[in-house]
C-alpha cells in the first residue's frame, strides 16, 4: 500500500472480543450504515463525499456505540479503539497532505505537463489503457506502493487520458489495476509482508504462490483493456496537435524535468520512507519550477517579475492551495490546475470519520463477532476460502482499513486452515486477493478515499474499470472451487 509502516502496529494490535454480542447485534451498525450511505448518495450524488458521507459514517459509529452500551461495553474502551484506529492512519494522512503539495509543485514546474506532452506523442487511444496497466505495474513493483504510483505517474496518466478524450473512470481503473498488481507482488509492499506474517508463512513463498491467481487475473485485465482500446471512440485524438501547442506555449518543456520523478522512484526503491521521498519530490519540484518556469511562478502571484518574495509566495501557494495556470485551451483547464494540500482535507476528513466507525465496531467486539460468524459456516475447503473472502470484504466495508481486513481474518482463520491441513500460503494469498486489492473499491475505505482524492475520479466512476481489483477475489474462489494449486501442509518428515 502506502508504505506507511503500519504493518507491525496492526500485527500486534489486540482484537476485541465480546462473547455476549450476537451476530445480529454486530450486523445492526453495518446494515444501518449501508442504508444511510445508499440514501445519502441517492440524494447528494457525486457531492456525497463533500461532507455528508463523513457525517453518515459518524452516525454509523453512533449506532455501533448504542449497541455497545446495550451490551455493557465501556465508553472508554470504544474511545480507546477509535484513538488507536485514528493513530494508525497518521502516516497515511501526512502522505495525503504531501501528495497535494507534490502535485502543486509538479504542475508549476512543468513536470506533469511534460509527462502529458511526451505521453501524448507516444501513446494513442488504442494502446493507452493497456499501457497504463503495464506502466503502473512496473512502478508499483519497484516502489512497493500503489499510493506513490497513483500520486506520481497515475496523475500524469489521468491527464494524458483526459487529453485523448478517454473516460476518466477507464483511465483510473487501468491505473489502479496496474498499481495494485505491483503492490500485491512487491516484496517492498507492507501488505505483502503483513499477509504471510498473519498466516504464519514466508514472504517469498507467499509471493510465488500468489502468482498462480494474480497472473491470470492481470492477463484477463489486459485483454479487456486491449479490446476496449480497439473499440474506443474518442474525441481527443484530433486535438492532440492543438494540445501540444498549448502546453508548449504555457511551459518550458524539456527532458531535464524528468529528473525529479526519477529521483522520487529511486528513493522509494531504496526503501526511503514514502513521506520523506514525497517531501524531496515536492522540494525538487519547487526548485525546478524556479529554474525552468520563472514566469509561471511569478504569474501565480499576479506579478510580472520574479524576485525572492514573489518566488516564495508562488511556491507556497502551489504547495498549499488551489493553483490554476491560465490557458486558452479548454481541454487543458483541468490539467493545468492543482489543489495543493488544501485539496486533500476532504479526503482526510473522510478517513478520520471512517476510522471512528471502524474503531467503535472493533471496540464493541462486532468485527470479531462477524468474522467468527463467517468462520462457523466454513464446513468444506471451498467454504473456508469463501468465508475468508467474505470476511475481508466485510472488514474493508465496516472497518474502512485494508490492514484490519488482513489482520483480523488472518488471526481468526489461521487455525482453521491448519486444522484442514492447508499450508499458510493459502490463507495469505486469499487475504491479499480479497483484502488488499478490494479496499480501493470502497469509497469510505482509506484506500478508496485516497485514490479517489489523488486521481480526482470518484469510486463510482472507476469501479467497473478497476478490473484487476474486483476480479481478484473471484479468481481466488475459482481456484478454490476447482481445487487448483491448493497447497497442503507438509509434515516435518516431508511426507
Amino acid at each position: 500500500m502506502a508504505g506507511t509502516n503500519q504493518d507491525q502496529h496492526r500485527q500486534n494490535e489486540n482484537i476485541v472480543e465480546n462473547r455476549e454480542l450476537s451476530i445480529w447485534e454486530a450486523l445492526i451498525p453495518v446494515i444501518a450504515l449501508v442504508g444511510m450511505l445508499a440514501y445519502n448518495v441517492y440524494v447528494f450524488g457525486d457531492d456525497a463525499l463533500s461532507g455528508s458521507n463523513q457525517f453518515v459514517l459518524l452516525l454509523g459509529g453512533a449506532v455501533a456505540a448504542i449497541v455497545g452500551f446495550f451490551n455493557k461495553v465501556p465508553y472508554k474502551q470504544m474511545l480507546k479503539e477509535v484513538a488507536e484506529n485514528v493513530k494508525s492512519t497518521t502516516g497515511a494522512l501526512l502522505i495525503l497532505l504531501m501528495v497535494g503539495a507534490l502535485a502543486g509543485t509538479w504542475l508549476i514546474s512543468g513536470i506533469i505537463p511534460a509527462m502529458i506532452y511526451y505521453g501524448l506523442q507516444i501513446l494513442n487511444p488504442t494502446i493507452f489503457l493497456a499501457a497504463c496497466v503495464i506502466i503502473c505495474a512496473i512502478i508499483s513493483i519497484a516502489t512497493g506502493s500503489s499510493w506513490t504510483t497513483a500520486a506520481t505517474v497515475g496523475i500524469a496518466l489521468i491527464g494524458i487520458g483526459n487529453a485523448l478524450g478517454i473516460s476518466l473512470g477507464m483511465t483510473a481503473g487501468a491505473v489502479l489495476s496496474g498499481a495494485y498488481f505491483g503492490d500485491k507482488l512487491s516484496p517492498l509492499s507492507d501488505t505483502t509482508n503483513l499477509a504471510p506474517a498473519m498466516a504464519g508463512g514466508e514472504l517469498f513463498d507467499h509471493i510465488k504462490y500468489m502468482l498462480w491467481t494474480t497472473v491470470p487475473t492481470v492477463t484477463v485485465t489486459l485483454l479487456v483493456f486491449i479490446i476496449i482500446g480497439l473499440n474506443i471512440d474518442t474525441s481527443g485524438e484530433a486535438d492532440v496537435d492543438a494540445i501540444l501547442s498549448s502546453i508548449d506555449t504555457s511551459f518550458n518543456i524539456n527532458g531535464w524535468l524528468f529528473i525529479v520523478p526519477v529521483v522520487v522512484v529511486a528513493l522509494i526503491v531504496k526503501k526511503t520512507p514514502p513521506l520523506a521521498a514525497l517531501l524531496v519530490g515536492t522540494l525538487l519540484g519547487a526548485v525546478f519550477a524556479l529554474i525552468f518556469q520563472p514566469e509561471v511562478v511569478a504569474g501565480i502571484t499576479g506579478a510580472k517579475d520574479l524576485n525572492f518574495q514573489t518566488a516564495y509566495k508562488g511556491i507556497l501557494k502551489a504547495i498549499t492551495v488551489n493553483t490554476t495556470i491560465p490557458t486558452e485551451n479548454e481541454l487543458l483547464a483541468d490539467l493545468f490546475s492543482a489543489k495543493g494540500m488544501s485539496g486533500m482535507l476532504g479526503t482526510i476528513w473522510l478517513i478520520v470519520c471512517a476510522m471512528v466507525f471502524g474503531g467503535i465496531m472493533d471496540g464493541i467486539g462486532a468485527l470479531s463477532r462477524i468474522t467468527k460468524g463467517l468462520l462457523s459456516m466454513a464446513k468444506s475447503t471451498f467454504s473456508l476460502f469463501a468465508s475468508t473472502v467474505g470476511s475481508c470484504l466485510a472488514l474493508n466495508v465496516t472497518a474502512s482499513d485494508q490492514y484490519l481486513a488482513i489482520v483480523v481474518p488472518g488471526k481468526m482463520f489461521s487455525k482453521a486452515y491448519e486444522d484442514k491441513g492447508l499450508a499458510p500460503e493459502n490463507l495469505s494469498r486469499t487475504l491479499e486477493d480479497s483484502g488488499t486489492v478490494t479496499s480501493v473499491l470502497i469509497p469510505w475505505n482509506t484506500c478508496g478515499a485516497y485514490h479517489s482524492g489523488v486521481l480526482g475520479v470518484s469510486v463510482a466512476e472507476y469501479f467497473v474499470y478497476a478490473i484487476f481489483n474486483w476480479l481478484s477475489p473471484i479468481m481466488t474462489l475459482i481456484f478454490a472451487a476447482l481445487n487448483i494449486k491448493i497447497k497442503k501442509l507438509v509434515s516435518p518428515s516431508g511426507n
